[in-house]
């Protein structure tokens, strides 16, 4: 059974389409990054997700449930940017007045433990800096030990050192087989952090792969060298080449496959081949040009 299903998803505004027939599927045990521009639809896609919004038309299930007996079960805990905390508790007692909504929870300590909080449980919440407030919010949407955790942006507001030891209790937790989606704007965290990306854009699905899928997919490498003054022509027709930049002496060789475009630019030509550095495409490069070309 599938973790997350989306089966022909759309949802209507009045005129305005944000989520238009949007289908896919996760398997349960997966860490999925869910990347989109503003006015996307990812926000609302997450509302439909939790059952904060009902699809036009379509079905949503999760574990097999609708989103509201997924929510009622304790089988999906969410992390959103925003939701006040009650300042006048304490972080343990916050966290343990939500947790006895659930009817399995984790225990107390050991949600205070995944999140990095144990030294933080007599501290009332209205003392909490940014990123700390986020932790909290982490706890709370572990507490009812979900076997599906949805994370909005959940590093907004932490430095560097906090956003480490967040994703280090994010696997912890997910190590359990759980099945983690989390949205954010943070490319390099759904770079370094994923199993899987699916990019949203204008409502529609407009990638889903492996991080390393997705760039290949949309630039592949390239291959740099001193060209100088040396004639550039023919360079667009060796193997692999979809692209040639030459910018103040030096050739850009944008290639689907590295090893035969180098192989043709050894063998098929003249040049004086010098300064050679090979790149791949980054993940923010390809979430543009999947989204400007939707």
């Amino acid at each position: 059974m599938n973790a997350i299903v989306f089966d022909h998803v759309s949802k209507h505004y009045g005129d305005v389409l944000a989520v238009d027939d949007l289908s896919l599927a996760i398997e349960p045990g997966n860490t999925v990054a869910l990347l989109g521009p503003n006015g996307a639809g990812k926000s609302t896609s997450i509302n439909l997700l939790l059952g904060l919004l009902t699809p036009t038309q379509g079905t949503i299930t999760l574990l097999g449930n609708t989103p509201a007996q997924a929510v009622k079960a304790g089988q999906l805990g969410a992390m959103l940017q925003d939701g006040a905390l009650i300042p006048e508790l304490s972080v343990k007692e916050l966290i343990d007045l939500v947790r006895r909504l659930y009817p399995r929870p984790l225990d107390l300590d050991e949600i205070l433990a995944l999140a990095d909080l144990s030294d933080l449980a007599a501290r009332r919440a209205n003392k909490l800096s940014g990123g700390q407030t986020q932790r909290v919010r982490f706890a709370l949407a572990i507490a009812g030990a979900p076997r599906i955790l949805l994370l909005d942006e959940p590093t907004a507001a932490m430095d560097v050192e906090s956003r480490l030891r967040f994703w280090a209790s994010m696997h912890d937790y997910a190590a359990g087989g759980r099945t983690v989606l989390f949205a954010t704007h943070y490319l390099e965290e759904a770079d370094e952090h994923s199993d899987r990306v699916i990019v949203i854009a204008k409502g529609k699905l407009a990638a889903d792969g492996t991080a390393a899928e997705i760039k290949a997919g949309v630039g592949g490498q390239s291959v740099s060298f001193a060209i100088g003054d040396q004639p550039a022509a023919g360079l667009d027709l060796l193997p692999g080449v979809t692209a040639v930049e030459v910018l103040a002496g030096t050739a850009t060789l944008h290639t689907s496959d590295v090893d035969a475009t180098l192989a043709g630019l050894y063998r098929g030509t003249t040049l004086d081949v010098r300064g050679l550095q090979l790149s791949g495409a980054d993940l923010e490069s390809a979430f543009l040009a999947l989204t400007r070309e939707s």
